[in-house]
């Protein structure tokens, strides 16, 4: 079977803010927080269907100690929907770009990166177009290739896509209510999965249809032997959107990566077990060995 391989260029693709490049901008565009009252810059970004809000229960856990940043991918949450080109964002790059935007925007250095599900492919092509701006990056629940392909078990097939795509794109509300509590998990706390419901309907129903297809579709495998920088996958048990198998994958692909298996289920721990997410990036950070 052949898969869209989505190769990751050098060069930058077109700033769809170059004629307002302020910071003020790209903070409008992305619907930026500022919290914390620390030097060192953590970036959290949200995964497929997500926003910022979704990051609540971590960032208590770190404001003493960092400066962290919040934003929404352009479709989601708050952020500018007149900022959406499918052109633009026909890719990963293009998402990964505005994390350079943002990164360029606030004058980041030292990046610790945090990015759940597809922005963990997201962060990990950022950190290859500018290495220099980032120190660590925490994966949870990252998947380079969500379809089976000869050996590599993705956890799709192409059918499988395209069907759960088609309900997508033609009943986003319905497919919100049958999606969120199996992307959840913990059936025995269906307020998480009603919180995450409400979270795709803050998306755009039309990006998401696009965003949907971009992340599902793409191929990163080949991104992460090349990328150098330390890196933690936190994996979940029970994740019916990036299995054990595939954390692992990541993990052992990257030449800097540590894999932590969790006792959290489901795709969202730092929504569902936000303590054991915590207790693991603490650990890994303040690790003087944590680079493998």
């Amino acid at each position: 079977m052949a898969l869209e391989n989505v190769s990751l260029s050098t060069a930058r693709l077109p700033n769809p803010l170059a004629s307002d490049g302020s910071s003020n901008a790209v903070k409008r565009r992305h619907a930026i927080r500022v919290v914390g009252s620390g030097s060192r810059p953590m970036v959290f970004a949200h995964g497929f269907g997500c926003d910022q809000n979704m990051w609540k229960a971590l960032v208590p856990a770190f404001q003493d100690d960092f400066r962290i940043i919040l934003f929404d991918h352009v479709g989601a949450g708050q952020s500018d929907l007149a900022a959406f080109d499918p052109a633009r964002y026909a890719t990963l790059d293009g998402y990964a770009e505005d994390v350079l935007t943002i990164c360029e925007a606030l004058d980041l250095r030292d990046v610790v990166f945090v990015g759940h599900s597809v922005s963990a492919s997201i962060g990990i092509r950022a950190a290859l177009l500018q290495p220099e701006r980032f120190s660590d990056l925490v994966l949870i629940g990252p998947s380079p290739c969500y379809l089976d392909d000869g050996d590599y078990r993705g956890g799709f097939s192409v059918d499988a896509l395209e069907e759960m795509l088609e309900l997508l794109s033609s009943n986003f509300l319905g497919w919100s209510s049958a999606m969120a509590p199996a992307i959840m998990g913990n059936p025995e706390r269906p307020d998480l999965a009603a919180e995450l419901e409400e979270s795709f309907c803050r998306t755009d129903p039309g990006i998401a249809a696009h965003f949907a297809r971009v992340t599902f579709f793409s191929d990163t495998r080949d991104d992460l032997p090349r990328m150098g920088k330390p890196a933690l996958v936190l994996q979940c048990s029970q994740d019916v959107i990036a299995s054990e198998v595939v954390g692992r994958y990541v993990a052992d692909h990257l030449p800097r990566g540590r894999f932590v298996q969790l006792a959290a289920t489901g795709h969202c721990p730092h929504v569902s077990h936000p303590e054991e997410v915590v207790a693991q990036m603490r650990r890994y950070l303040s690790d003087a060995n944590g680079r493998v």
